[in-house]
Parts: C-alpha cells; structure tokens; sequence
C-alpha cells in the first residue's frame, strides 16, 4: 500500500476518534415557511477525457473568465481546470507535495488559485499559471508505513499554534488581501494572516466548544465587499458573521449544519448556506437535510432550493459551492462522486 494509502486512512481513524457523534450529525433546519426557489442541473455539462473520472467532489471555484476548479479525492487528491463550456483544459498541481486529502479550492481577486489541503495541514497558493508562490502550514515528515503525518491528536483539540494548521478547512480575504483560514477538525478557530503571511490573530483558542468566541469544527468561510467574514460552524449549526479584526458582528442559527458557504459576486450579494446531508448517508437524513438556502446578508432568508439525492439537481453532500453568479452556481459533492452546474430560478426541463 502506498504512503498516500496509509496516511488517508490513518486520517480517517483520526477522525473517527477525534469527533464525538453528536458532531458528526446533521440536523434539520429550524427555518420555517421558506418558499422553494426552482432549479434546474444543466447535466453532462462537465466533460472529461476518456479514462479521468472525478473522486470524491471536495471544492469548486470559479476564476474572473469563467473556468472552473474542481479539486476532489480519487487514487490521488486532483485539481482540474474546465473552460466556461465544461471542457476539460488541464490538471494543475501533478506532483506538489501538498496535495494530500483535498478539502477546498477558492480563486481570489487577482485570479490566484488557493486550496486548502487537509492532509498535509496547508494552504497552498499557485498563481494563475499553477505555478506555487506561497504556503501556509506545513506538511509533518513522513514515517514509517502506518504511520500518520496527519495531527491527530485524540482528544479534539489541536496544536494551537500561529503557523501550524491542524487538518484546515477552507480560505477567504478581505478587501485589503488579508487571508482568512478556517483550521478546522482540531484547532476549531480562524486564523487571520497579512497578504505576505504573516499571523495577525485569530478567533477561537484550540479548544472546540459552543459559546460566542468558540467554534466546533469551523468547515467553510466566505467573505463579502464590506470586509465582514463568514464562517460555517458547522458543529454548532451556525453561521458566524465576524468583522475583518475577528470581532463577532452577529449569528445565523436557522439553517441547519453549514458544511458548505458562499457569497455571491455582482452589485447585490447574496450568502448561501448548504445544510447538506451527511456523507455518512443515513436514511433518515434524507429527509431533513441536502437543501441550499439563499440568503441577504443580514440573514435573511430569501427561500431554499434542492433536496438530498443522486439525480441531476438533488445533491448528494455538497462540499463546495462556487456562486460568483448568483443564478449560475456549481456544486462538488462527495457521495455521489460528481460536480454539477445548477441554474437559480429556473424550472427543471420535463422528460416526458
């Protein structure tokens, strides 16, 4: 078994041992009376090569002239690049050392390309070219076989520490280039860095737990013009709304579990929130979960959209979600081993 093999699954242990059930839940939306936008999945619109399939769908994003970044999880963790039309234009990061256990993919305002890699605890920036010009994190030494270069520690806390992530989850930035990474499984906090990277503070201690300054595995972050930034507590089924210096603004506590957020590009910017349904796939989560909400920014909730599912527009785990255009979004989903194009506002098209 390769190296790779090994530490994806020693990860995997070191998950189950580190989050206690009632995290790994998902739980329903106690929104009510939220009216049903229609949707409509553009399907086949992704088009690979002969013999290249998509793994587990973990990120997507989109880049200022409509190509798309899919980064998922197959015999390797992948990133690949689509034209505006879903033709594929080439795979990205062959051979980087920290592409490990993909978790995230976002484009920042200059067209750099970011993603967030769980495994190796980094934060990978490539320029638009793919070339790597900067990291954050950085990937333990490897060890004997069966061994981790994981974090793991066993009691759901992390290291803590300015420059070392701890199975991170996901990146955003301010108008003034400031990053923003969400440190997810073990450090549950959010660590704030200059454009150049260097530690500036942080919300959140190490330590999990549900008051107002803590997270509970913070799984997706998102930003907006005014500076204000997102993050998906999903542990606490929350959406935390933070000022730029990590001051606490206010809380969205009605739509569920957000394993996935996204704000919107275009002169009016809409948050949406994915309460998606485990990729553990209960039955009974079924029923309560795998909906999108789309949202003001103040929290308001303009109606939700989509169901859990294997059929074009239902979704089966939504991990990443691109909505630069807010009525053109696309979905990578783990279970279903796929990414979709979805159209907002718009009814499916009838096959009979």
């Amino acid at each position: 078994m390769s190296r790779c093999s090994m530490c994806t699954l020693a990860l995997v242990a070191a998950v189950a041992v580190a989050l206690p059930a009632d995290l790994q839940a998902q739980t329903q939306a106690t929104a009510t009376n939220v009216p049903e936008i229609p949707i409509r999945a553009v399907e086949g619109f992704f088009k690979l090569p002969d013999g290249l399939y998509f793994g587990e769908g973990i990120g997507i994003a989109t880049n200022s002239q409509g190509h798309i970044f899919v980064y998922h999880r197959s015999g390797d963790t992948r990133l690949f690049e689509f034209d505006g039309d879903g033709n594929f234009v080439r795979e990205l990061g062959v051979g980087v050392y920290g592409f490990e256990m993909a978790h995230k993919v976002r484009v920042d305002g200059d067209d750099n390309i970011w993603v967030v890699d769980e495994g190796a605890n980094m934060v990978i920036k490539m320029n638009p070219e793919g070339r790597v010009v900067m990291v954050i994190g950085r990937r333990p030494e490897p060890v004997p076989p069966g061994g981790n270069t994981a974090v793991p520690p066993t009691d759901n806390n992390g290291p803590n520490h300015r420059y070392l992530l701890a199975r991170p989850t996901d990146v955003t930035w301010d108008q003034d280039g400031n990053i923003f990474i969400s440190d997810g499984y073990f450090n549950h906090r959010v660590v704030k860095y200059s454009p150049d990277g260097i530690y500036m503070g942080q919300a959140g201690s190490g330590q999990a737990g549900n008051g107002p300054d803590q997270f509970s595995t913070p799984h997706t972050i998102a930003s907006d013009r005014q500076g204000r930034i997102y993050v998906g507590d999903r542990g606490n089924r929350r959406v935390k709304v933070y000022d730029s210096d990590l001051n606490l603004i206010t809380m969205y506590e009605n739509v569920g579990n957000p394993w996935e957020i996204c704000v919107s590009g275009g002169d009016h910017q809409y948050l949406f929130v994915s309460n998606s349904n485990p990729d553990s796939n209960p039955a009974a989560s079924w029923n309560i979960t795998g909906e999108i909400y789309k949202m003001e920014l103040d929290g308001t909730i303009i109606g939700r959209f989509g169901e859990a599912g294997k059929n074009p527009g239902q979704f089966q785990t939504v991990h990443g979600l691109d909505c630069r255009n807010p009525d053109e979004l696309y979905t990578s989903e783990i279970s279903a081993w796929r990414a979709q194009k979805i159209l907002v506002g718009q009814r499916a098209v009838s096959q009979d």
